[in-house]
């Protein structure tokens, strides 16, 4: 973590390789994120002067706590917040995120400990959703209760792009949940190369995948950290995402998931695959691209019929025809792992 040097803030935007990656200067003459509010359930997101204009007072959903969601004593939630909405200062200097004129609506589901539990989150995207966000942002991966499994229908009916990260390896065997729900777009990571991040978990559940190797950011207290894992690719597809409904406000949030995944770029096996998904984010092409509807594409080969065994075991199937939220969620981050939630349930291979 970069410490409060007078320095920090003008090395940071130099840091922020991934802003390069994926022409967010060129994307941003395109969309900046107007009019679209970001929920992120997470740590809390402190109000670092690189963020703090575009900063909503949100809520705090873990037990016996309360607050308005605008702290954090972890950093994890700051930093996924400034990846998705930083504005950086007049200067050119400090943090820049992928939608900077979005607004944030912080959501302090987890404590210092990294730690929350599946109900906490519930609570969190129903708030969420009652409060009109376009898109919700969870990094974090664990298990599911019966109050998140309906938190996130409700939120997929009500047309609300939710984003959800598949985790980090070794730790996590297979993609966890709710990534792994229907309905949800499943983020991997990819490093500096564009190439699979080893520790990005792998799976029939990916969808998009986006840099998360050494990623820069804000952190608590007006300092910036780096981070590595799908954290950091879940509310970067949270941003792109952002930027869709901005300049797409009419644009069901299936069609918006469509577009990053339609629009991706292949890498791997050709077609989708366990490691890359549909492949790498393309901002510029997911903005500007004539994407025919869902429903409307003709495919280049034609394939027999899939029997109903294939559809269920299929990765593609399950996708993207199915999707009305985008939610993303993450794995490590800097020193942490993955955000956990008490109850957890133990590793399990298949599903």
């Amino acid at each position: 973590m970069f410490n409060n040097a007078p320095d920090a803030a003008a090395r940071i935007r130099a840091d922020q390789w991934h802003l390069r990656y994926l022409k967010v200067r060129e994307a941003n003459q395109v969309s900046q994120g107007d009019g679209v509010v970001v929920a992120v359930a997470d740590t809390g997101v402190d109000p670092h002067r690189d963020l703090r204009a575009n900063l909503l007072a949100g809520t705090t959903t873990i037990p016996g706590m309360s607050g308005d969601g605008r702290s954090d004593a972890n950093s994890h939630g700051t930093n996924m917040a400034g990846l998705i909405a930083a504005h950086g200062q007049k200067d050119g200097t400090g943090a820049l995120g992928l939608a900077p004129r979005a607004k944030i609506l912080p959501i302090k589901s987890s404590g210092a400990d990294n730690i929350g539990t599946a109900d906490a989150l519930a609570e969190g995207i129903e708030f969420a959703v009652a409060k009109g966000a376009d898109v919700i942002c969870i990094s974090s991966s664990g298990g599911a209760s019966p109050e998140l499994i309906r938190a996130i229908k409700d939120a997929v009916s009500a047309d609300v792009v939710l984003v959800a990260a598949a985790g980090n390896a070794p730790e996590d065997p297979y993609v966890g949940y709710p990534a792994r729900e229907q309905g949800v777009i499943a983020v991997g990571g990819t490093n500096r190369l564009g190439e699979h991040a080893p520790i990005s978990v792998a799976g029939p559940e990916i969808d998009v995948v986006a840099p998360a190797v050494d990623i820069y950011s804000t952190s608590y207290g007006g300092k910036y950290s780096k981070g590595t894992g799908t954290s950091g690719a879940t509310a970067i597809v949270a941003g792109a995402a952002a930027l869709i409904r901005s300049k797409y406000p009419n644009l069901p949030a299936e069609e918006v998931a469509h577009r990053l995944t339609a629009t991706a770029i292949d890498k791997g096996p050709p077609g989708r695959d366990d490691e890359y998904g549909y492949g790498v984010i393309d901002l510029v092409a997911a903005l500007t691209a004539d994407v025919p509807p869902l429903g409307f594409e003709t495919p280049s080969v034609t394939m027999p019929p899939a029997s109903a065994a294939e559809k269920e075991d299929n990765g593609t199937a399950r996708g993207l025809a199915t999707l009305g939220v985008l939610l993303a969620a993450g794995g490590g981050y800097l020193v942490w792992r993955r955000r956990r939630r008490a109850g957890d349930p133990p590793p399990r291979i298949s599903r």
